[in-house]
């Protein structure tokens, strides 16, 4: 199978992979890693695979030998030296887990640091003595995105928010949002029942074409249309075996499908989606299974 066909439902989403780039570290990669690709959105490799995990660790630890015979303790010396000091981080025989509130900055941040990688296990971040310089470097950056996540720091600014014209538009686009509408060039309609990407909503499917104008001045908060007319779209999110099944385009939207609102995901915008859809199953699995305990339990 190539990068560029559908993946089957059943095979797991990829690893990703960072370190510093080098022109014979990026050849000893491809040679061990023939199938992996180069994701500008996670800023990392991603290696397909049922394997792939276990053997990006080998590779990676190979690498540490190889080209880091004096870093670890270097890492080890510079921690002792100026450590970095939050609930955060805690230290383990290889180096550092992080362990924080779920924050998109958090988790770009640490998928920069070479050699980074998540532990789904234990649901932390690990980070090599290493690679010390890079994740104090990112600290900073990493500390704020986490504590302004934390529940109480989400609870204060929901409270601040409440009788403000911010909360009212919140409110609109929300509104907006659960009408699962969109405004499409009439002259350029999307295609039917198939994952699309979009500006505003990410990927979706869209189911029907009402035919209805869109009126620019009374959604202008919450889209800017062009002068084209434009009519309504309905649309649903897509399943994991719909994004699962759909090829992806050979090269990135140009910057006209982009202002239009839709075009055809490439394959990295479908790993993406992916690997949100398989989440999103997997945490409604578990709900399901923890209503069906309790039922079986009463």
């Amino acid at each position: 199978m190539t990068d560029d066909e559908p993946q089957d439902e059943h095979e797991p989403m990829p690893e990703t992979v960072s370190f510093r780039f080098d022109r014979m570290t990026v050849a000893r990669f491809r040679e061990t890693f023939p199938r992996a690709r180069w994701s500008d959105e996670l800023q990392a490799w991603t290696v397909p695979g049922t394997t792939a995990r276990r053997r990006v660790d080998r590779w990676l630890a190979s690498e540490s030998n190889r080209n880091r015979p004096f870093e670890e303790e270097r890492g080890r010396d510079a921690f002792e030296f100026e450590p970095i000091l939050s609930p955060y981080l805690s230290v383990y025989d290889h180096g550092f887990r992080i362990k924080t509130p779920y924050s998109r900055t958090v988790v770009e941040e640490l998928r920069q640091i070479p050699f980074a990688r998540w532990n789904g296990e234990e649901k932390v971040w690990e980070v090599p003595y290493a690679s010390y310089d890079d994740l104090q470097h990112r600290w900073e950056t990493i500390e704020e995105a986490a504590k302004h996540c934390e529940p109480e720091e989400r609870r204060k600014r929901a409270e601040a928010r409440k009788g403000t014209e911010e909360e009212a538009k919140a409110r609109r686009r929300d509104l907006e949002r659960r009408k699962r509408r969109l405004p499409v060039p009439s002259d350029d309609l999307p295609p039917l029942g198939r994952p699309i990407a979009t500006v505003r909503y990410g990927m979706v499917v869209f189911t029907q074409v009402t035919g209805e104008l869109v009126v620019p001045e009374e959604v202008a908060e919450a889209y800017s249309l062009r002068e084209q007319e434009h009519v309504w779209a309905l649309w649903r999110s897509p399943t994991l075996e719909e994004l699962v099944q759909t090829w992806p385009a050979r090269v990135e939207a140009a910057e006209e499908e982009r202002r239009r609102g839709w075009w055809q995901p490439t394959i990295d915008e479908l790993r993406a989606a992916r690997r949100r859809a398989r989440s999103t199953e997997r945490r409604l699995e578990r709900i399901n299974e923890s209503r069906h305990a309790t039922s079986q339990g009463t």
